[in-house]
């Protein structure tokens, strides 16, 4: 359920914040465009650069990138967010060669049959909704199919990187890109 308040625009290179431009500039030169959402979190320089340090810091955990983007896919998925579910399933199908099968059974919630992935993904949704608690059934799950102890706290990087993104699309709704817009 999204609010649609639009409180803030996302912002262009030359509407953005002076410290904004420069992250922009290098977002645009990355992806060949500016994400919506990254152009809104653009109204605040400071968020910005939290929540791109963040997502750089989650980028060196030990997770394989494909874990990586199912564990924010599912945490993207229990915060009930189209924005994000959309994007993270582009990257798996485009970018990372997830077959379109899995990036289904992910989105509906079933298990994709690789035991990893399915305790990985068990091990996000679990604690969205019940305020960071996980069942000690769950954790041996994941801990039981190759996972470590470690692991187990880097997921929680993936909550938070995604609690972020997902509210503000909630709070305030950025338009999807058409790069995305296949997967809504």
């Amino acid at each position: 359920m999204t609010t649609n308040v639009n409180l803030l625009q996302p912002l262009t290179i030359a509407h953005a914040p002076a410290a904004s431009k420069p992250i922009l500039e290098g977002i645009q030169k990355g992806f060949g465009f500016i994400p919506n959402l990254m152009a809104t979190f653009a109204n605040s320089p400071e968020m910005l650069k939290g929540y791109l340090a963040q997502n750089a810091e989650w980028d060196k955990t030990s997770f394989t990138p494909q874990e990586r983007n199912s564990a924010v896919l599912a945490a993207s998925l229990e915060n009930e967010c189209g924005h994000c579910i959309a994007v993270h399933s582009t990257i798996a199908k485009a970018f990372q060669k997830v077959p379109a099968e899995t990036v289904a059974a992910i989105r509906a919630g079933k298990p994709i049959g690789d035991k990893k992935t399915d305790a990985l993904i068990s091990l996000v949704r679990q604690p969205v909704p019940k305020r960071g608690h996980a069942s000690r059934a769950t954790i041996d799950s994941f801990l039981t199919v190759g996972f470590t102890k470690t692991q187990v706290m880097e997921l929680l990087k993936a909550v938070a990187l995604k609690t972020i993104s997902n509210y503000l699309d909630h709070i305030n709704p950025a338009p999807l890109d058409a790069a995305f817009a296949s997967e809504k």
